[in-house]
């Protein structure tokens, strides 16, 4: 048995709450940055909590986040099929439109070294996703076709792979990426057969942690499936992970008490907590 990662005796600790439903978690410049999908917003947090409203987003449904060279923020606009930009001053536009390339709303994403994106559509049709490539100027074309339900992707430390949890597939798929980043060489690295893995975070050794929303914890994943860990949330939606903080191994645990808004009817009750692991994050986000 492959040796577990978290800290012996590690549980998970209250970080910050007071959100509808926070996602996307990236760790950038001393913080933790996260979408609240339903709360309409984004924010940041710091290793003690202090948490700043980065941005007010009503109508539009944040989802993924992602940062490009210059420290521009991009940010997925779900519901208007937008990646929106927010450069370093504060000056706020439309980095992308989608919406010609889907009919459903956007997801997640993964910003590549170079200010390249990799955004995922919310697509409940089987083999009906797609994963879009929206270069550093904003040109969108497919990257990858007949993916079923793309969320939570991650970039390995080398920029050759990229990974991405295919929610309704209930797997986790990797892609090679070659020097234009282009996608090729699609393999199936592990299978969750009793659970969904939405948000995920990669590694020094390789080990994906994903949230499964529907089995309310999160899970570290080996390549060929072997789970070495996992953080049970009680009754409580695992929505996203990542591993972050100075030495990026502190996992943030994004959560829940129900995954539909209409059930959640605007109550602030997701929280960010984090835990202590063994082995630090890696690659991107």
């Amino acid at each position: 048995m492959t040796m577990a990662v978290l800290e012996p005796g590690a549980r998970p600790e209250l970080l910050a709450d007071g959100f509808v439903f926070a996602e996307g978690p990236r760790w950038r410049d001393g913080k933790l940055w996260f979408s609240d999908m339903h709360g309409e917003a984004v924010y940041a947090t710091t290793m003690t909590g202090e948490t700043t409203r980065v941005l007010e987003m009503p109508g539009r449904k944040p989802s993924g986040l992602g940062f490009l060279p210059d420290g521009s923020l991009l940010i997925v606009s779900m519901a208007d099929r937008e990646l929106l930009r927010l450069s370093p001053d504060g000056t706020r536009s439309v980095h992308a439109r989608l919406g010609h390339l889907v009919d459903d709303e956007l997801n997640d994403m993964v910003v590549a070294a170079n200010g390249t994106a990799f955004v995922g559509s919310y697509s409940l049709e089987p083999d009906a996703g797609l994963l879009l490539r929206v270069t550093p100027g904003g040109q969108v074309s497919v990257a990858a076709e007949k993916m079923n339900f793309p969320n939570g992707t991650v970039i390995s430390p080398d920029g050759r792979t990229l990974t991405a949890a295919e929610s309704k597939a209930r797997r986790l798929t990797a892609f090679d990426l070659d020097a234009d980043l282009n996608l090729d060489g699609r393999r199936v690295v592990a299978t969750a057969p009793d659970a969904a893995p939405d948000g995920i975070a990669l590694d020094a050794l390789g080990g994906i942690w994903a949230a499964f929303p529907l089995a309310h914890e999160f899970r570290r994943i080996l390549p060929g499936g072997e789970v070495t860990d996992r953080v049970p949330l009680g009754d409580r939606v695992a929505i996203a992970c990542a591993l972050g903080g100075p030495d990026r191994r502190t996992l943030f645990l994004l959560s829940a008490v129900d995954w539909n808004s209409a059930a959640l009817g605007g109550a602030r009750t997701s929280t960010v907590s984090v835990v202590r692991v063994r082995v630090p994050g890696d690659g991107l986000p």
